[in-house]
């Protein structure tokens, strides 16, 4: 599947088509180079899914937890630039995240790639010529 976003003004339509298509997985594994995109697509995904508290990047953290509006599911959102070693994701209890059957949004999973989950779906997000986003994706 390909998901073409042409500027910032259509990413939320991008958003919504890529969670048309999201179906049962819960693990999302999100590649592309530093500045193609990764953060803004998934603070649009959160967005059209209900997040309401302000979405930022986990750089610093590592993790990053939002309630779904209507209360209940939870959804994590990851980026694991500053990983050292795989040893720092076992102490974090990544399982507890990944296996838990809400939404988990990884950045830069190359970076832990032994880790994910067989049925995590890998997204990979290539800057065109023209500035526009092509997000691809198998379900």
């Amino acid at each position: 599947m390909e998901i073409k976003i042409q500027n910032l003004d259509t990413i939320r339509e991008a958003a919504r088509e890529f969670i048309s298509q999201m179906g049962e997985s819960h693990v999302f594994a999100f590649y592309g180079k530093m500045g193609s995109g990764k953060t803004t697509f998934i603070k649009a995904v959160c967005e059209e899914l209900g997040v309401d508290d302000v979405i930022t990047s986990p750089t610093f953290a590592i993790v990053n937890e939002y309630s779904l509006r209507g209360g209940g599911e939870i959804l994590y959102h990851f980026d694991f630039y500053r990983i050292k070693k795989l040893e720092e994701v076992y102490d974090l209890g990544y399982e507890e995240y990944f296996y838990s059957g809400n939404y988990c949004f990884i950045e830069w999973p190359e970076l832990i790639e032994p880790l994910l989950p067989d049925d995590a779906v890998r997204v990979t997000i290539t800057e065109q010529d023209d500035g526009s986003r092509a997000l691809s994706f198998e379900l």
